[in-house]
């Protein structure tokens, strides 16, 4: 398991290869993910691409290759952020084609939607596309019941833990904004929001056995 943005930005410029010939990293995804008949990268494959991306985070997937499917999926949010999901339609908004990738932002003047992908421009790649083509935004949750270590976290630490709670703490309805591996004052604050939430918790803003118990308890409810 490994965070989303970092997965998806390492394969950055994997690109088609053109002819009779594949890309064979882009026949990986297939293999790795599931998709046992797909053998040419001249399939569209920007729904393999997340899907690849979401089975090495840990995350839910379509487990299909269009699209749209990723309406399904998730959570939907109104306010994204990095990692999250975004669907757009292609043609035509009344049709199967779509389009789908990892949110990165919005341009300045908000009618652009920055998004990373594969399939864009025949390679993965961060391209913008017109914010009136977003069909929707959505937060995968844990494709299994999560699990943290012994250690309690809090305020300094980082890794891929505190990417699990920061995960965690956004699919159950704190913001604590961009899951980067750093237990700062908003991962903070949003855990003690969450500890507030409950008075059977101490509000200290350190993930402690008791906290991790009720998170992971809340979380494999919702996920059923």
């Amino acid at each position: 398991m490994g965070n989303v943005m970092q997965i998806a930005t390492a394969e950055i410029g994997i690109k088609e290869i053109k002819g009779s010939r594949s890309n064979s990293q882009i026949l990986k995804y297939a293999k790795e993910s599931g998709f046992g008949g797909y053998n040419s990268d001249d399939i569209p494959w920007c729904s393999l691409f997340t899907n690849w991306v979401a089975f090495k985070a840990g995350l839910e997937r379509s487990k299909s290759l269009a699209a749209r499917s990723w309406l399904n999926i998730g959570v939907p949010v109104n306010s994204p952020e990095p990692g999250d999901i975004v669907i757009f339609w292609r043609e035509q908004r009344n049709s199967h084609k779509g389009h789908v990738g990892f949110f990165q932002g919005f341009s300045k003047d908000k009618s652009r939607v920055y998004c990373l992908g594969g399939n864009q421009n025949d390679m993965v790649s961060i391209t913008a596309k017109p914010i009136t083509k977003v069909l929707g935004y959505r937060r995968l949750r844990f494709a299994n019941q999560i699990t943290f270590s012994r250690k309690s976290l809090k305020h300094g630490d980082t890794g891929l833990e505190v990417i699990k709670l920061q995960d965690l703490l956004k699919q159950l309805g704190y913001n604590c904004g961009t899951s980067d591996g750093i237990f700062g004052p908003k991962t903070e604050q949003s855990l003690k929001d969450f500890q507030a939430s409950y008075d059977t918790l101490k509000i200290s803003g350190i993930l402690d056995t008791s906290t991790k118990k009720l998170m992971k308890e809340i979380s494999k409810k919702i996920n059923q």
